[in-house]
This record gives structure tokens, sequence and C-alpha cells, in this order.
């Protein structure tokens, strides 16, 4: 007997539709004359879901007793018994009642498919056991349920059932997934947009990974080594270099053009171990791929393009990214290269790329030392080879019997000729100098050992004078050549580092990079000093002063505090210098460091100007917020006071005789607008201790329930529903500004709700965080809008003038800020605004779980 297969409808939360699509499934199979049954299906009240079950066989249910109540469970037995070909079973991750068969419903599907019955099953992505601290960290809940991810990777067909989270919301609240009454708990908690796109976010890469899985095995068991460009894979091939970093980041930006692309460094060893690679820069090149999201590989290959090659086609690579050659012209001769040689044999499924880079971390100096043209090794090995080079090559002539009386010998042309092999290699190594010596030291050799007559200096063959005369000619004609390409060599450099660096100065001008900071540790690491300052005076006996310095820090020397303390200045203007100390620059890196200074008095400049840029706007700011104070207090407050006055005055009056009725409306009306007063007197005062910045909030722990009722005195009591949960964790606030930032935003919903709905006030906790949701069915407020209402003295659309002057929000934001929490606006589902005040829960508290339904499923 064979195993069943299992069929698994994958989404991404509670009510996308995986129940209805099983269920539609088991119809399309039945209609083709499979045997088919229920083994468990929760329609939970769900009309459309209801209607599905119409038609199928189900298998009555095993019923439970625990804790005095009755659970019914999937009767495994009874399915076994009853051998359908295929059976239906919701809710993978379900926990069994205690006392059933099985304490997981997965447990019992494995029992189902080894007895050899396909199953038809369903699972959120939020029930995977690996995805548990995910979905906590976004959604706040902890799932009790889950399922291990083997489960569902073994199943033979998985199948996502999507929607977006506008659509789901819309379902939720046309009560199509919960009761009426969790409606506006779920909208507010777990079913928000955000957590919603996450997880679907989640089940679509899931489902991505899967699917590549079965990919990758297809391919596998059938052979196929061409890439199928499903899905943008590039491979980044490194050498250990510097260059990689380059390559790595370029790899990474042609992967962000497209959604879902992957990337995999490569470094491809030799199996004897040779390799001229870093390890340290290796380490620092895998770190830089983690980060960007791709993954490294060390591969061990004698053949580097065919390792490459069979690397990037076994894992369904579309691109190489591999750097430009860094071999010498000569160097070409002993083969194309690994670039050329994988861009002939990739073949059309592989697209190469091959990118120019420079030499990373190191192009940034300008070479400063002169005889450092060919480098110390260089010029070391080029003195050894032109003065002991000579010696040893004597002594092996004469050793061998090389003598001019002597026909053993090579011969006095051919001994020429191996001494000027040495004086073109010593000139080939160390330039002009060792090349100089080499010949000195050659001829004179030649002369006492190899022409007649021997042991002297003296020369008697004229052809011999010829020879010897030759041979130093060529030799300093070597080296000059050598030490003229050396020099070439050496002003190419330094003018490709300056232009590098004027590159880099003219860019950070039009970035707009206004940091002194970084441009001063730009300076330091180019002319490699250990401390640089810009200063700055008056006049010009005014002492200095430090308007930006870097470097002297760990116990090193302090920046120079003039400039005649530093090892170089170079002035800018009349009364500003750049400071360096560390060493002494030659004449030559002048030019470039005058570009600098140039730059960092601008960048000074523009500093200077940005921070009177930002005074200047503080203090339109200031002139815009007098002038609404003055309009308010022209109006707004004036309109309460002439109220008060008009009916202080008409009681004081004598001329009228006044009923009991009369006189108490007069005095309610004395009171209403004394409470105005009060409150426009009130938020006024709070704006300007907001913006003096004088608000200090004295934090510590209480309960929502015993501030958030207080903060309901100035509205009716009919208007506000109140909904705070007492397991609630407690909230590390100041009572005081809490309460007033509550009343605020109570009084503001209040206003703007129609007159037969009451607002609804409620809370929740989401992992450390407890949100306070103040909910109206107003009119509600555009996108474009929500920001602007939190401004001081705004008042959006028509609102009376008499409603206030517009602080009411503004107030109540500084404060929920000013105690580290937040308040934001949304849209109420249905019509309407809601705002949502979140603060922080005191430590120590556990995040308590929303109250939503124990199962939700679709």
């Amino acid at each position: 007997m064979g195993r069943g297969k299992l069929r698994i409808y994958l989404g991404a939360a509670p009510g996308v539709g995986k129940t209805y699509a099983m269920l539609s499934e088991g119809h399309r199979r039945v209609e083709r004359g499979t045997d088919l049954v229920v083994g468990f299906v929760e329609h939970h009240g769900r009309r459309r879901t209801e209607v599905m079950l119409h038609g199928l066989e189900a298998v009555p249910r095993r019923e439970l007793e625990y804790r005095g109540a009755v659970f019914t469970e999937m009767d495994v037995d009874a399915v076994l018994a009853r051998r359908p070909a295929v059976a239906l079973v919701d809710e993978l991750a379900h926990t069994n009642v205690p006392g059933s068969r099985n304490a997981k419903r997965w447990q019992d599907v494995e029992e189902l498919l080894r007895a050899g019955i396909d199953v038809v099953s369903t699972v959120n992505i939020q029930h995977l056991e690996s995805l548990g601290d995910v979905v906590e960290s976004i959604t706040g809940v902890r799932q009790r349920e889950t399922v291990p991810d083997e489960v569902v990777r073994r199943a033979d067909q998985i199948e996502l059932v999507d929607m977006s989270p506008q659509a789901l919301r819309r379902r939720m609240a046309h009560g199509n997934i919960y009761a009426s009454d969790k409606v506006d708990a779920a909208l507010s908690n777990y079913f928000r947009p955000g957590n919603l796109t996450a997880l679907r976010e989640l089940a679509l890469l899931w489902t991505a990974d899967r699917v590549d899985e079965y990919l990758q095995q297809y391919r596998s068991e059938h052979s196929i080594r061409t890439t199928w460009q499903a899905r943008e894979r590039i491979v980044v091939g490194l050498t250990g270099g510097p260059e990689g970093r380059t390559l790595i980041r370029r790899a990474a930006r042609m992967a962000a053009k497209g959604s879902g692309s992957e990337i995999l460094a490569v470094y491809i060893a030799r199996s004897d171990g040779l390799t001229s690679a870093s390890p340290k820069e290796l380490a620092v090149q895998r770190t830089l791929v983690e980060d960007l999201g791709g993954t490294f590989h060390h591969v061990i290959g004698e053949d580097i393009p065919g390792a490459l090659l069979e690397f990037a086609r076994g894992v369904n690579a579309t691109q190489i990214v591999l750097g430009s050659s860094r071999r010498k012209a000569w160097q070409y001769v002993f083969g194309p290269g690994v670039g050329a040689t994988v861009a002939r044999d990739s073949g059309p499924d592989l697209d190469v790329h091959i990118v120019t880079h420079g030499e990373v971390a190191k192009g940034r100096g300008l070479p400063v030392a002169r005889g450092a043209r060919l480098g110390r090794s260089r010029l070391i090995a080029g003195w050894v080879v032109g003065v002991a080079g000579p010696a040893l090559l004597t002594l092996l002539l004469t050793g061998s019997g090389a003598t001019p009386a002597s026909d053993a010998g090579p011969g006095f042309a051919n001994e020429v000729l191996l001494f000027l092999f040495l004086n073109v290699l010593a000139a080939l190594l160390g330039g002009m100098l060792p090349a100089l010596a080499s010949a000195a030291v050659g001829s004179l050799l030649l002369n006492y050992y190899f022409t007649p007559p021997t042991h002297t200096l003296t020369i008697a063959d004229p052809e011999n004078i010829v020879a010897i005369t030759i041979f130093v000619a060529v030799a300093v004609s070597v080296a000059s050549v050598v030490d003229l390409a050396a020099r070439r060599t050496h002003q190419a450099a330094r003018l490709r580092a300056e232009s590098e660096v004027l590159s880099f100065l003219a860019g950070s001008v039009l970035r707009g990079e206004t940091s002194l900071e970084a441009l001063l540790e730009r300076v330091r690491e180019t002319f490699g000093m250990d401390t640089v300052a810009l200063l700055e005076r008056e006049g010009d006996v005014a002492p200095w002063t430090c308007a930006g310095s870097v470097g002297g820090t760990g116990g090193g020397a302090a920046p120079p505090g003039r400039p005649e303390d530093a090892d170089v200045d170079m002035p800018v203007g009349d009364h500003m210098a750049l400071a360096l100390s560390g060493r002494v620059l030659p004449a030559e890196d002048r030019r470039v460091l005058a570009a600098f200074a140039a730059q960092a008095a601008v960048v000074l400049d523009r500093q200077r100007l940005t921070l009177e840029a930002e005074r200047a706007t503080e203090l339109a700011e200031g002139n815009r917020i007098r002038t609404a104070l003055l309009a308010a207090v022209s109006h707004d407050l004036r309109t309460p006071l002439a109220a008060i006055k008009a009916a202080v005055s008409s009681l004081r009056s004598d001329d009228v005789a006044w009923s009991e009725e009369d006189e108490a409306e007069l005095l309610e009306g004395i009171e209403d607008g004394a409470d105005r007063l009060d409150h426009l007197v009130g938020n006024l005062l709070d704006m300007s201790r907001l913006q003096t910045g004088t608000v200090t909030p004295l934090i510590r722990e209480i309960d929502l329930d015993e501030v958030v009722p207080m903060a309901l005195g100035g509205v009716p009591e009919a208007s506000v529903t109140l909904d705070i949960p007492e397991e609630l964790p407690m909230v590390a606030v100041d009572p005081g500004l809490l309460e007033r930032a509550v009343a605020n935003i109570v009084e503001n919903a209040v206003k703007y709700s129609p007159p037969d709905s009451s607002v609804l006030v409620s809370a929740s906790a989401l992992g450390e965080r407890v949100e306070l949701r103040v909910a109206d069915r107003g009119p509600g407020v555009p996108d474009t809008a929500k920001d602007r209402i939190f401004e001081p003295f705004q008042r959006y659309g028509d609102a009376p003038r008499g409603a206030g002057v517009g602080l009411g929000l503004a107030v109540a934001r500084g404060f929920a800020e000013a105690m580290g929490g937040r308040l934001a606006a949304e849209d109420t589902p249905g019509g309407g605004m809601t705002m949502v005040l979140t603060l922080r829960a005191a430590p120590g508290r556990p995040p308590v779980r929303p109250d939503l339904p124990a199962r939700a499923v679709s």
C-alpha cells in the first residue's frame, strides 16, 4: 500500500479563503467520481462556507469532555474504517483536546497518509514553527498552535491562497470572518494593514522558496544543465582582492532592479592551497554579501573558469559578475584570462558582466616617496642582481676554465652578452642606479678576468675595447629607458590619484554634502596625517579658534591650535587656515591640499548658512504662531468673554424683572462661557510650554483604566463608549499629561461625531506597547491632511469658528511625544477617523494576547 498524497492550501491570515478553496476542490473531485469525505471542517458560522459543505459526505466527529465542556474532534478511527480515496481536514496546526488519539491534528493527518488516504488541508503562514518569532515581532502575538515546517514542506502540492490586505479588511468589516462584536478589535490589532502586508510577504517568499525547491529537484531528476531564467540569480566571482567589494555592491544594485533576485558570491581556491587571497579581505567581503542579503560560497577547483561556470549552472544562475583583469599587458601571452574565458564558454543562457574597478582602500593616497617608484623590494632585487650578479657570474665562468687562453669557455662575445643580460635585468628590477652600478662592475670584471692581458685593467685588443664600450652604452641606455618609464608611471599614478581626489571634491559639491568632519577625515586619510584642523580668527591680531578637527583621540597628539604649530598649513583667505600634523608634505601635494582647504571653507560657510536658515525658519514659525494667537485672542477668546459680559450686564440691569428660569439660563451661559474660556486658555498655556520646551514629564507606572475615565469629564456621558480591558499591562506615562492628551482627543472626536453615534475608546496590548484608540463616525480626514491636523491653530474643513483655536490635537501629540509615545490618525473602517495613541508598556509586564477567537480559519 502506497503512501497518500498531501495537498495544502496556504494563506497569509485567517479569512483569505483557504477553507472555501479546499471545499471547492472537494466538489470538483466528487464531480469526477472520486470517493471523498470531510474529515473535519469548521465553518465558524460563515454562511458561504457552510453552504459549500452541502453535498459532501462528512464523517461524524468524536465528542470529548474536557473541564466540564464537550468538544468535537476528527474521528481518525472512523476515517480509517471508512477508507475514502481523499479526506478533507481543515486547520493542520490545530491542537487536539486532551484525551484525543494524537496531540496535534497534523499527526492525525500523518496516520491517514500512511494508510494510503490522500489528504487536502489548510494552514496559515503564521502557524509554521520556524516563523514564530518573526510573526510575534510583526503582530505582537505569539502563536500557540504551530506545525513543523518539515510537515508542510513534505506536501506533494502547496497552493497559495492570496488576497490583498485591503480586500481582507473589507471582508472583516462586512462580518464575513469574525462575529460583529469582534470586528473592531480584530481590525485595530491583528488585522491592521501593516501586519497583513508583512504576513502576505512572508507567505509569498516562503511559497517562492518551496517552488524553487521543486524546480531544483525537477532539474536534478531530469539532468537539465541549461539555465532556466525563471528567477534572477547573480553569481559574483571573487578573487580575494580589494575589487571584490565593488563587484558585490554592483551586483546588489543589479539585484535591486528585479524583485526576488538573489546574490551568490563565490570564491574558487585551488586544491593545493596556493593563493594570493587575503583571508581578512575575504572575511570582510563575506560580511558585506550577507549584509546585502546574499550568500557566500567557497569552492575548490583547479580550472577557475570551469569551476565558476559549473557553480553558476548548478545554482541555475542567470548572470555572472566579474571584475576586469588585474594582469599586465604582457601577461596575456599566458592566456586570455578568467573573464574572457568565462564570457566565451558561458553560452547563450548566462549573461557575463565585466565590471571595471579601482584599488579599493588604496586609491585614495597620493604617492609621496620619490624613491618608491619601483617599490622597495624591486630596488633591493635590482642592486643584488646588478652588483652581486656579475661577481657570481665571474666565479662561475672562471671556475669552469673560461679564460682568454682557454677554449673551454663560451667565448668573449658570449661572456659580454651574459654580463649584458644581468645588466638589463638589474635595470628592469631597480632602475637607473642599479643598472649603472651593474655596468661599472661588469665592465671592470670583463676587463680584469676576460680580456688579455688578464688580471690587469689594460686592454690589448682594440676589438675588446669596442665591445666593452658598447656594453657600457647599452647598459646606460637601458637604465635610462627604464628610469624614464618609471618616472612616467609615477607621474601618471599621481595625476590619477589627484584626479580622483578632485573628482570626489566636485561630487561632494554637487551632492550638497555639508559635513565638515567627514571632509577633514578625508583629508587626514588622503595625506596620511595624524590630525587635521580648520582654524579661523576674526582679525589679524585675534586668537585662532578651531572650527572643526579630526584625529588626536586615544592618547594621540592634539590638533594644532595655531598654523605655526602644524607640520603643514594651508591658508584659506586672510583669516582661515587648514592645519595638519603628522609629517611634512612635499610641495607637489600642496596643490591638492589647496583644493581641500577651499572646499572646507565652503562647507563651513554652508553649515553656518544652514543654521541661520533654521533659526530664520524658527523665527518665522514663531511669528506665524503669534499672528495666529492674536487672531485667536481677537475672536475665539473674545467671544466667550462677550457672552459672559452680556449675561452679567443683563443680570445687573434694574429695568427688567428676570424670572428664575431666565436667571438660571443666564447663569448657565456664564458658566459655559467660563468653561470655554478656561479650556482655550489651558490649551494656549500648554502649547506655550511645548514651544519653549519646558514640559518635563514625571513618568510612573499606572493602569489606563485609572486615567482614561477621568479624561472624559468634559464630554456628555452618553457620547463615549469605553472598552478598557482589565488585563492590559500598565503603561509608563505621566498621568497628568496623559489625561490632558486623552481629553483633547476625545473632545475632538465628540465634536465631529454625528449626534446619534457614540465615540469608541478602546485599548489593546501589542508586544511592548499599548495602544489607545479613539474612533468616531464623523466625516473623516483625507490622507493628505492627516499630518496637518496636528499642527497648531489648524482646524480642518469648515469647522465653526467657535469650536476652538485648533490646538487640541497639537497639544495631545506634543504631550504624547514628551512621554515617549506617538499619536497618529487612521481611517475608521466604515467611515470616520480613529486617533491611535501608542504608549510604552511598563517593563517587566508580559504582553497580553488580544481578545480574539482561539481558532480562526477561512
